[in-house]
């Protein structure tokens, strides 16, 4: 099987095995940053190194549970599950999330939302898309264009954005590639929680940028936004790249 069946697959397994410890209820404790921790993330990391170690051997993974294993240039980045607090409080909106890096280049993500039946995935130069999960025939994600009277969510208050508001869902990033919201900003997570939604957003005609001005998801966020909005948002910001 290619990549994409392989990460398609194995999300997959790992939404049942996250389905059933969400139906069954978990015990939430606190890791040393402070951030929440079941023990239904580390079974899913698990099976999902697991499944993905036994179909590609010499693939090394980036995990926020378990770290990272291996030397490769194909590199996992995993996300069990991406919304922990909602996932413990019964609130179906978590998230399984996986990308491939090959050579420092995110290749392929993989998000799926097993409580809410829905999921989205991209390939690089293939376009992005969203289908019902379990499968069903998928439709391809394209962000707005709209310049004029943007809708600009953000995570936070940042006075740099004066027209931002919080964001209006626990989704917003799904939001920006359904072309239902212009923009979103956020400074904070980790690469795991941004690898895929960056691909996501891009291969929907969107665009990201963090705060030093490249597109990885490794300097606690940036700016995702349609791409008739970014430079100026940018401009707003004080990002590298920017224009009025």
């Amino acid at each position: 099987m290619d990549d994409l069946e392989l990460a398609l697959g194995t999300s997959d397994l790992a939404a049942q095995l996250a389905l059933a410890h969400y139906e069954a209820g978990v015990t939430v404790s606190v890791k040393a940053d402070g951030s929440p921790v079941t023990e239904a993330d580390r079974a899913v990391e698990r099976l999902l190194r697991d499944a993905l170690s036994e179909a590609r051997p010499g693939d090394a993974f980036f995990g926020e549970e378990l770290g990272e294993l291996g030397e490769s240039e194909r590199v996992w980045i995993l996300d069990p599950i991406d919304g922990t607090n909602f996932f413990s409080r019964g609130d179906p909106n978590w998230r399984i999330q996986l990308a491939l890096e090959i050579n420092g280049i995110t290749e392929l993500a993989a998000v799926t939302a097993p409580a809410l039946g829905i999921r989205w995935w991209a390939t690089r130069g293939g376009g992005a898309f969203e289908s019902p999960w379990p499968g069903a025939e998928p439709r391809r994600l394209q962000v707005s264009t709209t310049v004029e009277d943007a809708t600009i969510d953000a995570l936070g208050n940042d006075p740099r954005l004066p027209t931002a508001g919080p964001p209006g869902s626990p989704l917003p990033l799904v939001e920006l590639v359904r072309g239902e919201i212009d923009a979103f900003h956020v400074e904070r997570y980790y690469k795991w929680d941004h690898a895929p939604w960056i691909l996501l957003v891009e291969e929907a005609g969107g665009r990201f940028t963090n705060p030093i001005g490249t597109n990885t998801g490794d300097q606690g966020g940036g700016l995702y936004s349609n791409a008739n909005l970014h430079s100026g948002l940018l401009a707003l910001l004080g990002y590298p790249g920017g224009s009025a």
